[in-house]
């Protein structure tokens, strides 16, 4: 139903208002007697073959939200009941802040990708702590990611990183460190060896002064040479961070089925969706092979269905998300790709 008849009609609609108009809708219908019940019969799919323990946590199963679809902590809750076994909120800076200008989301319908130049517009990491506390479902498990404020210069986003762990800590399961979107200028700067190593190394120092510290992954971009790559496998070693999230938005604009013309007019901005799934495999390919399977990688870029999703899990992913999918395929995804990994393990 999703793609026969809403989709078309979405998308005739600009995709931001219609991101938000989503919101409202499914935040006010989740407040109909009997409309969650309905929902999590729908949407849930539970089987213990579909249990993953990784990170120190046991997932539901392994099908999570990516960040940047609930920024703010605005909807996750509701969003729970559309069979995620996890959901990230975020990127979060310490303040807020209003990200680029607009239009700033477009959708490459041909391609079935998006690109993005939100520049991590948020409200800051107290608005979302505030929502994290009325937080009703604990079994849930929900990641942090965060960045830091487009006016803070690199020289000084470690302070951005740490005030957003600080804050954040009693209320997410797991923090992801944001240094790889396009949209924040030079932000992709700090996946460089030395900024990289400086940020992860003082967060897990803060977050080994705590009784029980949280996991905490790195997420980074797709358009990294295999030298920064062994860079990057180096570091979270070193620094005993838990794992990877591989992969953010590509600055590429190879092998799209959108015309050119209409590519360069949207302009910059980061492409996901289906013409990043084959990096981002390649990526966690490799990423797996030169750390001999010793990183936990959670995979993101490209998942549409169970085959996606299984793709990236037999390249060495632990658990993947969703993002450009669940715009694309609609609420049924997770259930589907949930179905089809244990049609593969039956």
């Amino acid at each position: 139903m999703y793609k026969l008849l809403l989709r078309p009609l979405l998308f005739l609609f600009d995709p931001e208002a219609v991101h938000h108009f989503t919101f409202r809708f499914i935040k006010i219908s989740q407040k109909i007697p009997g409309v969650v019940a309905l929902t999590k019969g729908m949407y849930k799919v539970r089987d213990e073959h579909l249990k993953v323990k990784a990170l120190g946590l046991e997932f539901e199963n392994p099908v999570g939200l990516a960040a940047g679809f609930d920024k703010d902590g605005k909807l996750f809750e509701e969003l729970g009941h559309y069979g995620f076994g996890f959901i990230e909120v975020g990127t979060v800076t310490p303040k807020p802040q209003a990200g680029n200008e607009k239009p700033r989301l477009f959708r490459l319908k041909a391609d079935q990708g998006l690109i993005n130049r939100m520049g991590f517009n948020n409200g800051g990491v107290e608005a979302l702590v505030k929502r994290l506390k009325k937080r009703s479902n604990h079994k849930l498990i929900m990641g942090g990611n965060i960045g830091k404020n487009k006016v803070t210069p690199n020289e000084e986003a470690l302070n951005d990183y740490l005030i957003c762990f600080d804050k954040l800590f009693d209320h997410v399961d797991y923090f992801v460190v944001n240094v790889s979107s396009p949209n924040t200028p030079n932000l992709r700067d700090l996946q460089e060896k030395e900024p990289l190593k400086q940020i992860l190394m003082s967060l897990q120092a803060e977050n080994f002064k705590k009784v029980k510290p949280k996991p905490v992954l790195l997420k980074i971009a797709p358009d990294l040479t295999d030298g920064q790559l062994d860079d990057i496998v180096e570091i979270v070693q070193e620094s005993k961070i838990d794992g990877i999230i591989a992969t953010n938005t590509t600055i590429s604009r190879g092998n799209l089925k959108t015309p050119e013309a209409t590519v360069k007019n949207i302009g910059a901005g980061g492409v996901s969706g289906l013409p990043v799934k084959e990096r981002s495999t390649e990526v966690i390919r490799y990423l797996n092979q030169r750390s001999k399977g010793k990183i936990p990688i959670i995979a993101v870029g490209g998942i549409f269905n169970a085959s996606d999703a299984r793709e990236k899990l037999e390249a060495g992913a632990v658990l993947v998300q969703v993002y450009t999918g669940f715009v694309y395929e609609g609420p049924g995804i997770v259930k589907k790709i949930c179905k089809g990994l244990l049609k593969n393990k039956a």
